[in-house]
Formats: C-alpha cells, sequence, structure tokens
C-alpha cells in the first residue's frame, strides 16, 4: 500500500511540490461527520420538530510517529519530509525536529496563498476518503486543511535534542461551492399541489410535509390568501406551489 502521504494543493486544488511522505504509518485514524440540527416547537406536540440547518465539515483526526534513533533505511525517507513543503532534496538524514516541522507549517499561513495551505491526504487505492452523495463510494484522497498539529517530543539525547515525537493531527475537509452544488444535486417539485386540510392541522405542520421545513408556511398563506393563518377549516382544499 506504501506510505500516507500529504500533498500541498494551491486555492484550485493543482498539485504545489512534492508529496510529504509520513516516517511511519499511522496505526489507526477516525473521520467524524456531523450535522447541525435546528428544533421547531410546534404546540400540541410531545417533541419539537427537527429542522436540518446545515451540515458540518468532515473530520479527520490521526497520530503520526517520528523515530530519530535509527538511520532511515536505503531509498527510503532521506529528505522526503522536507522536500515535500519547502521544495528540493536533503542529502543528509533529517532531524526528528525538521521533519515534524514539515507538519507543523501546514497551520502556518502560506506567503504565496495568504492562508494555511490545503492538502490531500492518500493512502492507496483502499483509502476511505471523502464520500459524496451521488455515488456513495469514497474517494481515495481527502482534501482538508490542517486545524490542529499537537507535537508532543517524548526522548531527547544528552545535549537536548529531540529523539522522538508524536504528532497528533486534526484535519477539516476542504470542498469548493461549486463542488457542494455539483454533488448535492438539490431539486424541487415543479408542479403545484393541493392539500386538504384535516382536524387540528397547522400551517406550520402542513409546511412540514409538503416542504421538509415548518418556516415555509408563508409561502401556503401567501398562495392561499389566508387572512388568518393561524384559524384553518377542516376539509378545505390548500394550493402548495413550487419553491423558487
Amino acid at each position: 500500500m506504501g506510505k500516507l502521504t500529504f500533498q500541498k494543493l494551491d486555492l484550485e486544488k493543482r498539485p504545489v511540490g512534492d508529496p510529504i511522505e509520513v516516517q511511519f504509518n499511522p496505526t489507526e485514524y477516525a473521520f467524524e461527520k456531523t450535522a447541525h440540527l435546528g428544533e421547531v416547537s410546534l404546540p400540541g406536540l410531545d417533541s419539537p420538530i427537527l429542522q436540518f440547518v446545515r451540515g458540518e465539515s468532515e473530520k479527520l483526526t490521526l497520530e503520526l510517529f517520528f523515530d530519530g534513533t535509527s538511520p532511515p533505511s536505503a531509498g527510503g525517507l532521506l529528505g522526503a519530509i522536507g522536500a515535500g513543503i519547502g521544495g528540493g532534496g536533503a542529502e543528509e538524514p533529517q532531524t526528528v525536529t525538521q521533519r515534524v516541522d514539515a507538519f507543523y507549517r501546514m497551520v502556518k499561513i502560506s506567503g504565496d496563498l495568504h492562508t494555511p495551505p490545503l492538502v490531500r491526504i492518500s493512502w492507496g487505492s483502499a483509502f476511505p476518503g471523502a464520500t459524496t452523495s451521488e455515488s456513495d463510494v469514497p474517494s481515495p484522497t481527502f482534501d482538508a486543511v490542517v486545524e490542529t498539529v499537537n507535537r508532543r517530543y517524548t526522548l531527547f539525547d544528552p545535549d537536548g535534542v529531540p529523539l522522538r515525537c508524536i504528532v497528533e493531527l486534526t484535519l477539516k475537509e476542504y470542498r469548493t461551492l461549486s463542488e457542494q452544488l455539483q454533488e448535492l444535486n438539490l431539486q424541487t417539485a415543479d408542479h403545484t399541489r393541493t392539500h386538504t386540510v384535516r382536524e387540528g392541522e397547522t400551517l406550520p405542520q402542513i409546511a412540514w410535509v409538503a416542504y421538509k421545513d415548518p418556516a415555509r408556511w408563508r409561502v401556503i398563506a401567501e398562495a392561499n390568501d389566508l387572512s388568518d393563518p393561524t384559524t384553518l377549516t377542516p376539509g378545505e382544499a390548500l394550493e402548495l406551489p413550487p419553491l423558487l
């Protein structure tokens, strides 16, 4: 499968420089995806109606280990970390501090971007990266910005030079507006429907059934010229216009 890699990207998601290869693959990583929901309280209901407000960016957390107590294997990591962000190779094995610094700089402002760099994480074709709603098949890459970098040095030589370090990374998924709109493919009914009012129904309840949004009751009230939206007559036929 090879090494887990971090590829720096520009704002158009084009690769910049060489990828950064970790020294040791992580033993585990975790993805977290949440949705922000609002509650709409309606009189007479046992519990409020949950209303989707917006999604939250997916998070990837992982822990990387760096060890400078033994030289890297031949053809392995000589200069790989430093070359990824700083550019150019290295003739001598890099220290733990130099390797870790490459990841620390992922949360520092990049001079050409005026923002911390975007990064693309990949680890072979089976890496469960971002999942689109269109295909539901994970992409083998995860485009993100680094939210936090925690460095913990655990071993030193007699002169105080760090020999081992554990780096904890938290990354937030980055998707452009056009990417999100293309994936969502939002659709709305394009024709007017009718609804027969039942005993005890309210406009917010009808709007929830018709549009999955109780706040859309005003659309129904305006379409039917209701002088008192709080009073509905059972058996009355209401027009449910399409949302524009």
